[in-house]
């Protein structure tokens, strides 16, 4: 039931007419369908471009108080009075609360085109972080978001319960051309509910819509009351809208629409549900897996600990059958204790003890080197390890054998004192010989090596510097003086030093040259790959030379 005081009848039926005239004939017209629509859609551009201008002029308005100057009391009064065209103080506070969000947006502002965009996110306006949130969220889903794309990004940041629905009153309809109830008639309020219950009326003007008239009654009130309160058999009261029939096309072709669009969206929600319910089935699978996965490896450390378990039972139980054994075995000597005499027992402690330290030697001898092999064969890098394996074998020899003689043998071919503790040390040092001559060798042999290089691995090994320096060949040792003597040598270039080229580019560069005569700033270089040729010398500034470095 819908009751409404209507002082004055409203003045908008011939507007909706005209618009819904307009649409009509704009479906008959010839024009051109894409100017018409960019020209559509530029006029509401500037419609929208107009009303943030607007609000501006509003917000002086309201912030100086300027209307005080034609007398208004305050700006509600002012935009009632002034913009009740433009929908008064509603629509300036709608527009309002519009500009509070888009300040608050910040710079996601500018994708905020109109009132209507911003009438969903209004609610958020104190709270700018989940106001932005959300209209990050409308613009991740839409890159040009509309309403419905920032009231659902409003409704995920912040949910908000559903509100009871009211009843909402359809818009007004063009006046027929025949009225749906004769004029001056009468009707009785039967339904029991009303307050005007049992009360006559009169109907002395239409109605706006199908589904309510005006009724006129006795003390002069005017109310709106619908079809169904009213008892008139009198009366063709219609309880559903009619239209023209030059409105049935447009109608019908909305209710098709309509239609498919409610398809559309059912069709969408079960694509969106059939994919919501695969992905969550992949979920439970891929976490059933994991848990699967999870358990054969537990199962399987398990496994691996029965497995040490047995293991380690089986151990014991070795070892329990060798006990068994032993236990055996010493009860067999005690019984044999026994049975022989004392003396028989002495011999055989006096044979089991020869054959013990003759195992030792045994074991001894065979740890040391053989003599005559080395004799028909001897090694084949050089005397010097010759020497050191021969001094071992000695060492081993008078170790086994106790012998002074082969000790001092060994002492004199290691070049030590004739003690096992100084000829153990210097067979340690011997030992490191063949990796000390192999390091220093491979230093050698690197392109542009230096004595710093050379230094860093030969103090490793200066304990035995006498035995590597052996070793190597003359041409190594001469590198290894001239690296010294280069590295004590002045860094300029002057007479008798040996040079190079210093240009990478030149030739010379890898050539051996030798300073032969100072000429202040210039010095002359004979050049040893020009010794066939005519010209043997050149002349270079010091700069253009660097030292050779073999």
């Amino acid at each position: 039931m819908t009751t409404q005081t209507i002082p004055n009848l409203p003045a908008s039926c011939t507007e909706v007419s005209s618009r819904i005239d307009h649409r009509i004939s704009k479906k008959t017209s010839a024009l051109d369908y894409a100017n018409l629509n960019t020209s559509i859609q530029e006029t509401f551009t500037a419609i929208d471009r107009f009303e943030w201008q607007a609000v501006d002029e509003i917000l002086q308005m309201r912030e100086q108080q300027l209307y005080l100057q034609a007398g208004y009391k305050n700006f509600e009064e002012y935009c009632q009075r002034e913009l009740c065209v433009w929908g008064g103080y509603r629509r300036i506070n709608q527009l309002l609360g519009a500009k509070k969000v888009i300040d608050a947006v910040g710079e996601l502002g500018g994708h905020i085109k109109n009132e209507r965009q911003a009438r969903p996110l209004l609610r958020l306006v104190k709270e700018p972080e989940k106001l932005k949130q959300a209209v990050a969220i409308a613009l991740k889903d839409n890159p040009s978001p509309g309403e419905s794309d920032f009231a659902a990004a409003a409704q995920k940041v912040v949910p908000q319960l559903p509100r009871k629905r009211q009843s909402i009153q359809e818009a007004l309809v063009p006046k027929i051309e025949e009225p749906v109830v004769p004029q001056k008639a009468i009707v009785t309020v039967s339904q029991q509910s009303h307050p005007r219950y049992g009360d006559s009326g009169v109907i002395e003007a239409d109605a706006l819509n199908h589904w309510q008239q005006i009724v006129t009654f006795a003390d002069g009130e005017r109310l709106l009351v619908n079809n169904t309160d009213l008892d008139a058999p009198s009366v063709p009261l219609s309880t559903e809208p009619s239209y023209p029939p030059q409105y049935s096309e447009a109608i019908t072709a909305l209710k098709e629409q309509h239609k498919l669009e409610l398809e559309r969206l059912q069709q969408e929600l079960r694509i969106g549900l059939q994919s919501e319910a695969t992905a969550r089935a992949e979920e439970q699978v891929s976490e059933q897996i994991q848990s699967l996965q999870n358990l054969y490896k537990q199962q399987r450390e398990q496994n691996i600990q029965l497995q040490q378990r047995l293991d380690e039972m089986e151990g014991l139980r070795k070892l329990e059958i060798e006990n068994q054994q032993l236990l055996s075995r010493i009860q067999e000597l005690e019984r044999a204790v026994e049975e022989r005499p004392s003396q028989q027992w002495g011999n055989t402690m006096t044979q089991q003890a020869t054959k013990a330290l003759n195992k030792q030697v045994k074991l001894a001898l065979e740890k040391t080197i053989d003599l005559r092999s080395l004799a028909q064969e001897p090694p084949k890098e050089n005397a010097q390890e010759c020497l050191r394996l021969m001094g071992m074998a000695l060492k081993n020899l008078a170790n086994a054998m106790n012998n002074t003689q082969a000790l001092e043998a060994a002492a004199i071919i290691l070049g030590s004192e004739p003690t096992p503790t100084a000829i153990a040390y210097r067979a340690e040092q011997l030992e490191m010989l063949p990796q000390a001559v192999s390091e220093i060798r491979a230093v050698l042999a690197k392109s542009g090596c230096t004595w710093q290089e050379f230094w860093n691995v030969a103090q490793e090994y200066e304990v035995i510097k006498s035995d590597y320096w052996a070793e190597l060949t003359s041409e190594e040792t001469d590198l290894i003086t001239a690296l010294q003597k280069s590295s004590t040598e002045p860094d300029t270039i002057g007479l008798g030093s040996i040079v190079a080229h210093a240009d990478p580019y030149r030739t010379l560069y890898v050539e051996r040259g030798e300073v032969v005569q100072d000429l202040g700033e210039e010095v002359v270089v004979v050049w040893d790959c020009w010794k066939e040729q005519s010209k043997k010398t050149d002349r270079y500034f010091r700069d253009e030379l660097r030292f050779w470095q073999g």
